[in-house]
């Protein structure tokens, strides 16, 4: 699709894309910045790229806005998907794209705000996907991975495709099990380094890619304060909630699903520093994204910084 970039011109910003690890404060930032539009006569909107915002009754555990917070601004996007079902970022792209195009339409300024850097993809852009996987051979390698354990998995993963492997991390059971099931339908999976290519696709609207970025230890203090507050509030409830429920695979990929029904919170902190650690580093090195730093800034530091970007 058209990037909507003619020659010699570059078109004024129409997305602002907020991305950044998880626990920087993307809901808080992008509030702030619908406050600052709002006064220069804007009608703003968010659309959540969050691979795990979608399921309805994990809200806390996925950092999902808040009543209050939508209240604030508008999400859309958001808790829509049952938890027994499994979600799909090819079926997210369509509906990412058709609530960007709508709020074009409506003259509104959409803010897709989201840590799922797959997810951002098919909301800005015209992803490719890979084919889609017989049921039969999913559920077969589920099974494997269940009995044998992810490490083992992908020790048979850098066998079979070493540079597929290099990729992925041995406990990070959704990727090591896609990449597995492309290579069972004869398709290669991603190569190392394809999250960049976010970035250099063409987008489907004049955007400005804002990455939100932290000092290392001050986010970790961050990450640690906000599952304790999650736990508080009932986050372990809503897993087992989800769990007895059926959670699909994709529901239970969510950060801290499985910790939390083990009534391990620290495990979870673990993990979720870990990720964060992942994603700044990736982020801080993406080519395209303009960096934003909340350490000093804050968030409305930042919100007016993102704002003066978009009006150049």
């Amino acid at each position: 699709m058209n990037s909507g970039r003619a020659r010699g011109h570059t078109p004024r910003v129409r997305v602002i894309a907020l991305f950044g690890p998880t626990g920087v404060g993307k809901t808080a930032v992008a509030i702030a910045l619908a406050e600052r539009l709002r006064a220069s006569g804007e009608d703003p909107l968010a659309i959540s790229a969050d691979a795990l915002q979608v399921y309805r009754g994990l809200e806390l555990l996925t950092g999902a806005a808040t009543r209050e917070e939508r209240g604030r601004l508008e999400h859309r996007l958001l808790s829509f998907v049952p938890p027994a079902e499994t979600f799909s970022a090819g079926a997210f792209a369509e509906l990412a794209h058709a609530e960007v195009d709508a709020a074009l339409r409506a003259g509104r300024r959409p803010l897709v705000v989201g840590g799922t850097g797959l997810y951002m993809q098919a909301a800005l852009t015209d992803l490719e996907l890979r084919p889609p996987v017989p049921a039969e051979v999913r559920e077969r390698l589920e099974a494997e991975l269940d009995a044998r354990g992810s490490p083992a998995l992908h020790a048979e993963l850098a066998e079979r495709s070493a540079e597929a492997a290099a990729a992925i991390e041995p406990g990070d059971r959704t990727r090591v099990l896609r990449a597995l099931e492309l290579l069972e339908t004869g398709a290669e999976p991603a190569p190392v380094g394809e999250g960049s290519r976010l970035w250099t696709a063409a987008l489907r609207h004049p955007t400005l890619l804002c990455g939100l970025v932290m000092d290392r230890e001050a986010l970790y203090a961050r990450i640690d304060e906000r599952v304790d507050a999650m736990v508080a509030a009932g986050a372990v409830e809503q897993v087992r909630r989800a769990d007895a429920a059926g959670a699909s695979r994709t529901a239970r990929a969510a950060l801290g699903f499985a910790e939390l029904l083990e009534g391990d919170v620290d495990g979870m902190k673990r993990r979720t520093r870990n990720l964060a650690k992942r994603q700044l580093t990736w982020l801080r090195r993406l080519e395209g994204a303009e960096l934003v730093d909340l350490t000093d800034a804050g968030v409305e530091g930042a919100a007016a910084e993102i704002e003066a970007r978009a009006r150049r």
